[in-house]
């Protein structure tokens, strides 16, 4: 659990760089908030057109391995893009940027799925997260800083060793079998045997990608028809939407109409994440997986409820007002935001199966960054060129309300969607324990 969050950290450290360094990158490329907007955009865009092929590879290959190639890999472009001449140059660094996060997301969230049943899911996926919180703050507050005294450059460069450190430690994860905390919740122990895995490219690249295409195919009709899916995947993308917009502009519209340097809009905006996001985690882990059986659907509902109620704090924190007032209700906003968090990711792993968790997580990421986190900082900037900024983020907040209402429709669904699981696994023991019998001789009862 603390590995995977280290990566997701080292993840967020080189997504969130990029906000902390927004003037110098205005200065030195003379661009606008339209193209500083599709530099917050490319990343994530990229992210999502490659995530549900990851996880379709999560699903088949070897996990903590392709963890750690693919950390080394997007340390060393984080490097390399400190060196970029152009807008074109930086841009397609993000966009190479975005592969990190796409390829280890499926895989990291599969493997949290296999190493803790469901009753502990939740609480495991929040502190998973706080590291990724943490790794936001840091990006933000490491980029103002560093970017304000020593120049853009080289707060990119500083970001990259640490992700060549946590890749080794990746590596030494076990990778467990696939289902293996499904069948310990019913008491069902795994044998100690190797976990078996068909080596990448076995049959050739070619072929490899022809079964990579039918396989997604299969595979997303397999999602698709899980109703939790359909409902939690067209919710969250409305949700993050708006989500995506605060989270990208914050800093920037604090540094415009609350009067702080950058390097203390950036210091404020980590600081939020950090004392209000940790707790939120803390919290919401031990609340999903408390109200998981006490609450018809209780880990869409919660969260349906906490990121409405949560965005509603900050758009009343866009009105003019003093700093400490509006730092205070995006405080509370963003506690009550990441409250969310953990029985969300708990819920869309009770809805899949194991053999698909990868493939899972991908569609559930495809649809979050195409729908909100890729649109939003883009519209967002767009909007801010022909308004203000303040008006842009008031603009894009009703989605949140509708992506809300829809997850919480989820509810009539998860419940027995997880149950099938369960029942599925429990046929596939009593299958094998009949197709034993049938063929060991020792194992028929012997005559008195």
């Amino acid at each position: 659990m603390w590995v995977l969050g280290l990566v997701i950290m080292i993840d967020q450290i080189d997504q969130n760089i990029l906000r902390g360094v927004i003037p110098q990158l205005k200065q030195e490329f003379h661009i606008d908030n339209t193209e500083i907007g599709l530099l917050l955009s490319i990343f994530v865009l990229v992210n999502g057109l490659i995530t549900v092929p990851a996880g379709y590879l999560a699903d088949r290959w070897h996990r903590t391995r392709t963890i750690g190639h693919t950390v080394i890999a997007w340390s060393a472009v984080t490097m390399i893009t400190a060196a970029a001449q152009s807008f074109g140059q930086l841009l397609l660094g993000r966009a190479l940027l975005g592969f990190g996060q796409a390829v280890t997301e499926p895989s990291a969230n599969g493997l949290i799925s296999d190493f803790y049943p469901t009753t502990e899911r939740a609480r495991a996926f929040s502190l998973q997260q706080i590291l990724g919180l943490v790794g936001a703050a840091i990006g933000i507050g490491l980029g103002g800083a560093i970017g304000q005294a020593a120049g853009w450059r080289w707060a990119f460069i500083a970001v990259g060793p640490p992700g060549f450190v946590i890749a080794l430690v990746a590596y030494r994860l076990r990778e467990p079998r696939r289902g293996h905390a499904d069948r310990l919740h019913l008491g069902i122990e795994d044998d100690d045997a190797p976990v078996e895995h068909v080596r990448l490219f076995e049959q050739g690249i070619g072929t490899f990608f022809s079964d990579m295409i039918r396989g997604l195919i299969q595979d997303m009709k397999v999602i698709l028809a899980i109703p939790t899916l359909r409902y939690a995947l067209a919710g969250v993308g409305a949700l993050l939407f708006t989500a995506q917009a605060v989270g990208a502009w914050l800093a920037v519209f604090h540094q415009r109409f609350s009067g702080l340097s950058q390097k203390e809009s950036t210091a404020a905006v980590a600081a939020l994440l950090v004392l209000g996001g940790i707790p939120g985690l803390l919290l919401g882990g031990r609340v999903a997986d408390r109200y998981a059986t006490r609450i018809r659907g209780a880990r869409v509902v919660i969260p349906a409820y906490c990121i409405a109620i949560g965005v509603s704090f900050f758009a009343v924190s866009y009105v003019e007002m003093p700093f400490p007032l509006s730092w205070s209700l995006e405080l509370v906003g963003m506690f009550t935001i990441w409250l969310a968090i953990p029985g969300l990711r708990a819920g869309v792993a009770d809805a899949v199966p194991a053999h698909l968790r990868g493939a899972g997580f991908g569609a559930f990421n495809i649809v979050s960054v195409i729908l909100g986190a890729a649109a939003a900082p883009f519209v967002v900037g767009v909007l801010a060129d022909l308004t203000n900024l303040r008006t842009a983020l008031l603009i894009v907040t009703p989605p949140v309300y509708v992506g809300a209402f829809v997850l919480y429709r989820a509810r009539n669904h998860l419940d027995e969607d997880a149950a099938k699981i369960f029942a599925a696994i429990m046929s596939a023991l009593e299958s094998d324990q009949s197709h034993q019998a049938a063929t060991d001789p020792e194992s028929e009862p012997k005559p008195e």
